[in-house]
């Protein structure tokens, strides 16, 4: 990449004199501002941070705060990292992943020194330290996601009840009365905030329709998920006919794989609908009906907010919610007829 000197040499000009055109700081006659512009997109020439920094010019740079755990299931989480950095690329934006444990650490980092036009945050647990961070800076802040204290913030996340919700929907209106739901573990309850919105949508329309519902979170328990299996056989065997998982893909394929063990056949024995999901639910056997989570719908949503902040332009606080959509692939049926 070219220097500053090299950008005044081509123009014919003084280093200062390009500074200054570039930041805008002084007036600069017309013609040369033109030599120096042609100048600089010739030779790819870009003032570095700290100069467009101290000039008051932006950065060009989101900064992504996404704590990365021992237990963080990385591929959803990618998904949403990508999603974002796909979105911000349409502004010409580059994206800057903050990985700490300490989640606001590197947030804080990055206000104080202006080095992001922006903050968008992920993984946002529900009572979230990000949260009164947010509040003192200047830099424009959008979550991805909802905390339990949102007051004041700007929020965008899928609307994780009503997905539960027209999961339930669907399988009531099969003629469904015993539902049974395998969640994440129970740690994911208290470090995001996703997991109990989609528990309480699930437990609420199942009790609006007077049906049987019983929820099962079975440990994290290695590559076996013997904690899963035991889930299907405790419901199954206690009289559920349609199971709504909200989990990650190994325990989607290890619920599977045990209804099969149990010569239960999917749909014509239990009907499965998956809700949340970030995997294709159709690479499984046999494909499963969804609810999914589309990380590109929340994530562009939340960049085009952000970049409505960095306009100055007004952002009204809030939660914006995206509707779900139910995506069939042929795991619901009726249940099967009582023995």
């Amino acid at each position: 990449m070219a220097k500053i000197h090299e950008v005044a040499k081509a123009a014919g000009v003084s280093i200062s004199t390009v500074s200054y055109a570039l930041s805008g700081k002084r007036p600069i006659a017309p013609d040369t501002r033109r030599r120096i512009e042609e100048a600089a997109r010739e030779l790819d020439y870009r003032p570095n941070a700290g100069a467009r920094m101290l000039a008051g010019r932006r950065t060009q740079i989101f900064a992504l705060t996404e704590p990365f755990r021992a237990d963080t299931h990385a591929p959803a989480h990618m998904a949403f990292v990508l999603a974002t950095s796909i979105a911000a690329r349409r502004y010409e934006y580059d994206v800057l992943l903050l990985t700490e444990e300490e989640a606001s650490a590197g947030m804080r980092r990055v206000a104080s020194s202006g080095l992001a036009d922006a903050v968008l945050v992920l993984d946002v647990a529900p009572d979230d330290e990000r949260v009164a961070l947010a509040r003192r800076i200047s830099v424009p802040t959008v979550f991805i996601g909802v905390p339990d204290d949102h007051e004041g913030l700007v929020c965008v996340d899928l609307d994780f009840e009503a997905a539960a919700a027209l999961a339930v929907d669907g399988l009531a209106e099969l003629g469904h009365r015993s539902l049974g739901f395998i969640g994440h573990p129970p740690a994911a309850y208290e470090r995001s905030n996703f997991p109990p919105r989609v528990r309480r949508g699930f437990e609420q329309r199942a009790d609006s329709f007077g049906l049987e519902r019983a929820v099962v979170l079975p440990e994290a328990d290695g590559p076996r998920r013997t904690g899963v299996r035991q889930a299907v056989r405790d419901l199954v065997e206690g009289g559920a006919t349609a199971l709504v998982l909200h989990c990650d893909d190994g325990a989607h394929a290890v619920a599977l794989d045990e209804l099969a063990a149990l010569d239960r056949r999917v749909p014509e024995d239990v009907s499965v609908v998956s809700v949340g999901a970030t995997f294709d639910t159709t690479a499984f056997v046999p494909p499963i009906d969804s609810v999914p989570l589309v990380p590109s719908a929340s994530c562009e949503l939340a960049v085009e907010l952000a970049m409505r902040l960095v306009d100055g332009e007004p952002v009204e606080a809030g939660v914006r919610l995206i509707a779900p959509t139910s995506v069939p692939h042929g795991s619901s049926a009726p249940p099967p007829p009582a023995s």
